[in-house]
């Protein structure tokens, strides 16, 4: 099969390749799936960079894919599935390939609303946003959810999450989400990511009755940790899953422990692709009965157009990159 693959950690430009490589071989309770579509995550490129824990050598990059089923238990040939995981494209080959074998239980069947591509690019962006939102931070009906980074990928999972069940969602970023977006849609109130953390915090804090926000779920990190921690409400969580810009920042300690503001890490890299797939069961119904929408493609490359869908997304591409093999 053809597939990308890097055999030392570089630029992309520099380490990945199209190669020739042996079709997988499955085992028991595996299948083998074509893949029609596969998203290029910003992951993969700290992946492919050397950026990632754990990655091991010679490997296929790809964490997100949808496809069909080509062998394996005979109820699921030709079944169209989509999947994602924390191994897939680090310990295991991943889906930037023609082909990809994965144990049956970490494929679901795809929702019938969505097209390959778009189940494609939704794997990384909701099953984190869930995991943050929903097992982390346990948003409840009726709370206010200040989302950072609420124009990305994750960012407009994570409104529609917190909207679809029934929270108040502020977004928080550079730049206003597009109006035909999803994440528009999702939010009652927008803020953008200017000015100090303390004004930024204010502005919170005015849309909420002077209070905050219950649960402030920031995708972006580091540069923004002082504006997610001034924009929480007493007792509130913060959610944080990436760090831009800075490992460290500095916190009020007082201010931190008598507000009783909650830090919490969430990272989906340590859903392997069956946890992830347990996941990916509790989403598709969303999908399949509109209540979450697809996040919109910016661009959809071939195989052997890899490098320049990598590019892409290192350039900040508005909108999900996607690789067709």
């Amino acid at each position: 099969m053809r597939a990308l693959r890097f055999t030392r950690f570089g630029p992309p430009d520099d380490v990945l390749e199209v190669a020739e490589v042996t079709d997988p071989d499955i085992g028991g309770g595996d299948c083998l799936v074509a893949v029609k579509a596969a998203s290029v995550n910003p992951s993969d490129l700290k992946n492919v960079a050397g950026a990632m824990e754990g990655t091991v050598l010679p490997r296929i990059p790809g964490r997100d894919f949808a496809g069909v089923v080509l062998e394996g238990p005979r109820d699921r040939i030709g079944a169209e599935v989509w999947g994602t995981g924390g191994d897939v494209g680090f310990t295991r080959d991943g889906s930037h390939a023609e082909l990809i074998a994965v144990p049956g239980a970490a494929l679901v069947r795809k929702p019938e609303r969505l097209s390959f591509a778009e189940a494609s690019v939704l794997g990384v962006t909701f099953v984190v946003g869930w995991l943050g939102a929903v097992e982390t931070a346990l948003l409840d009906k009726g709370e206010t959810i200040a989302v950072f980074g609420v124009s990305g990928g994750v960012g407009g999972a994570v409104a529609q999450i917190a909207r679809v069940r029934g929270a108040r969602v502020i977004g928080v970023d550079r730049v206003a989400p597009a109006e035909d977006t999803p994440a528009a849609w999702a939010i009652e109130h927008f803020v953008p990511l200017t000015g100090d953390a303390g004004d930024i915090g204010s502005a919170v804090r005015r849309l909420t009755g002077g209070i905050g926000a219950d649960v402030v779920y920031d995708a972006v990190g580091g540069v923004t940790t002082p504006a997610a921690l001034s924009s929480l409400a007493p007792r509130g969580r913060l959610v944080v899953i990436s760090a831009v810009g800075t490992r460290t920042v500095k916190i009020d300690l007082v201010d931190f422990y008598h507000r009783e503001a909650r830090m919490l890490g969430s990272d989906s890299r340590k859903l392997d692709c069956v946890q992830s797939a347990e996941r990916l069961s509790q989403l598709a119904p969303y999908f399949e009965a509109g209540d979450f929408h697809p996040l919109p493609i910016a661009r959809s490359f071939t195989l052997e157009q890899g490098r320049n869908a990598y590019s892409a997304v290192a350039g900040h591409l508005p909108g999900r990159v996607v690789i067709c093999p």
